[in-house]
């Protein structure tokens, strides 16, 4: 338990299904992209077969009530230039009722447990400019770099 039990901050396994979709709704009402994370959930087969995948990192924060009320995904990526791992967190949210009380450090502060369990060099996360919270969280844990992010559609013939 955490912030005078409060609340819990574990990784999500394959026998949280139930867990695991309240934590795509929170995503869901966090990013305001219900649609994407909510609406058309994957089966209960698939989700089992992502949560049995050790390089993804499932993260939830759940209050006393067993709500999600922080979200954190990642991946571990292996590396081939060297014997040598790096996380790269996709996703993170909190709850809005609960913002500012420290979860999202926390999340990423248990995702750092397992990256040195790992033995990962880095752990990378991206922001957009205009999200200024997740901005000043981040640099506060970690060191800024400028880079060019570039999608990539797998389907044009470009």
């Amino acid at each position: 338990m955490s912030k005078q039990n409060r609340y819990t901050t574990n990784r999500l396994e394959t026998t949280h299904l139930a867990l695991f979709r309240l934590w795509l709704d929170l995503f869901g009402r966090a990013f305001e992209q219900e649609d994407v994370y909510s609406s058309n959930q994957p089966s209960d087969d698939y989700l089992i077969s992502l949560l049995n995948r050790d390089t993804f990192v499932p993260l939830a924060t759940i209050d006393q009530q067993g709500n999600v009320i922080g979200a954190l995904a990642a991946y571990e990526l292996i590396k081939f230039e060297q014997q040598r791992s790096e996380f790269y967190i996709y996703d993170l949210a909190v709850d809005e009722k609960h913002r500012r009380q420290g979860i999202a450090t926390e999340l990423i502060n248990t995702l750092k447990v397992l990256a040195q369990e790992r033995g990962a060099w880095v752990i990378f996360v991206q922001a957009d400019y205009e999200d200024e919270p997740a901005v000043k969280l981040y640099e506060k844990l970690g060191i800024k770099e400028e880079v060019i992010h570039f999608d990539i559609d797998p389907y044009s013939k470009r």
